[in-house]
This record gives C-alpha cells, structure tokens and sequence, in this order.
C-alpha cells in the first residue's frame, strides 16, 4: 500500500507493506501514480527486466526508482505491473507495462528526480516502512 504526500515544493511516497519486495513494488507503483493519473489505462504488453545491487537497503530502493524514473523519461515507458525478488542489498525486477501514449495517458506532474533527502526503509512490527521523496 502506498500513499502521496506533500513536501514543500515536492512529493513523498509513503509506502508499507509486510515484505520488503512488496513494498519495492508498490513504491514503483507509487511513483508511477505521481506521474500518469489514470494509471490503469497503461496495458501491459511489454516487459523490461531490471537487475541492481547497492550498499544498503535505502541505497537500493532509491537507485530502483530512479532506474524506473530513466526508463519514463529516456525510453517513453509506463510501467503498472511489478514483480520484484530484494535479496539483501540486490534487486531482480521484471516491470509491464507499455511506450507512453498521450492520448491515453494522462500525465500528471514532471518527476524530475528521486532525492536522498528523507529517504527511510525501515522494518517496525507491522512489516516494512519507507518514505521517498521525489522532485517535482
């Protein structure tokens, strides 16, 4: 489950769930909701496999969401359906989706960026947490 909030001049996805490739997954589900309003418009005819390893949890979950952010913005993909395997500190994906269409997809705001500022992945009682902020 994720959830948008407001950050001065950006966004925040707050995202938890019970395991931690869950909640990699909603958090790209959350950005991708930032971007394109009627997310469920996107048909899933197309699958990039996406692999990354970082230092750390935080690392990772930033360096996913940008790898996603780079696929929006350079190769004109929409991504709503994500299989996500975390392994430590490294992360096999497989995201569907389709090329960016503007005449069904309704893209709501420019995300420029995912910052470090405010970036948490945390475990607590109830599962995983994380908070991510992106520039808008």
């Amino acid at each position: 489950m994720y959830e948008i909030f407001e950050h001065t001049a950006d966004m925040g996805i707050r995202v938890r769930a019970a395991a931690l490739d869950e909640l990699f997954a909603d958090a790209a589900r959350g950005l991708f909701s930032v971007m394109v309003s009627n997310l469920d418009a996107v048909r899933t005819v197309e699958e990039t496999a996406f692999s990354i390893a970082a230092d750390d949890v935080e690392q990772l979950l930033h360096d996913w969401l940008a790898e996603l952010l780079y696929a929006f913005h350079a190769q004109r993909l929409v991504f709503d359906e994500f299989d996500v395997s975390v392994d430590g500190t490294a992360l096999t994906a497989a995201a569907r989706g389709e090329p960016l269409d503007p005449g069904r997809h309704e893209i709501e705001v420019e995300v420029k960026a995912v910052t470090w500022h405010g970036l948490k992945v945390e475990r607590n009682e109830h599962g995983w947490l994380a908070e991510v902020i992106v520039d808008v």
